[in-house]
């Protein structure tokens, strides 16, 4: 889980630079000649930034699917445990049952000796 979060604050950390440097580049106070020249030069840049943000995502992503199959494959490993120990249970509540009703019937027969 830690993995996921790591992944999402490195993809929100870098777009929060992104969109600070746009920001920034806007706001400063210098002339629209050299702010036009620093826009390209981020736009330029941008490509490379999206490539690294898809890249980190996908590996997240990954992870996170890894995870998800290996937890997933653990609950199942725990239902077949659960089910072979309810029909376990099951069988032998079968077996006690089965001994007390042939109990019981036997015991309602009268000994041999009071049938003669």
């Amino acid at each position: 889980m830690s993995n996921n979060r790591s992944g999402f604050f490195i993809g929100g950390m870098l777009l929060g630079a992104a969109i600070g440097t746009l920001t920034g580049l806007l706001m400063a106070p210098r002339t629209g000649r050299e702010t036009r020249t620093l826009l390209k030069k981020s736009a330029d840049a941008l490509p490379e930034l999206a490539e690294d943000l898809s890249t980190s995502v996908q590996i997240q992503a990954d992870r996170l699917s890894e995870t998800a199959l290996r937890n997933w494959d653990d609950t199942l490993e725990r239902l077949r445990e659960a089910l072979a120990a309810g029909i376990e249970a099951s069988q032998q509540e079968r077996q006690i049952s089965a001994r007390q009703t042939k109990l019981e019937t036997s015991s309602d027969q009268p000994p041999l000796l009071d049938r003669l």
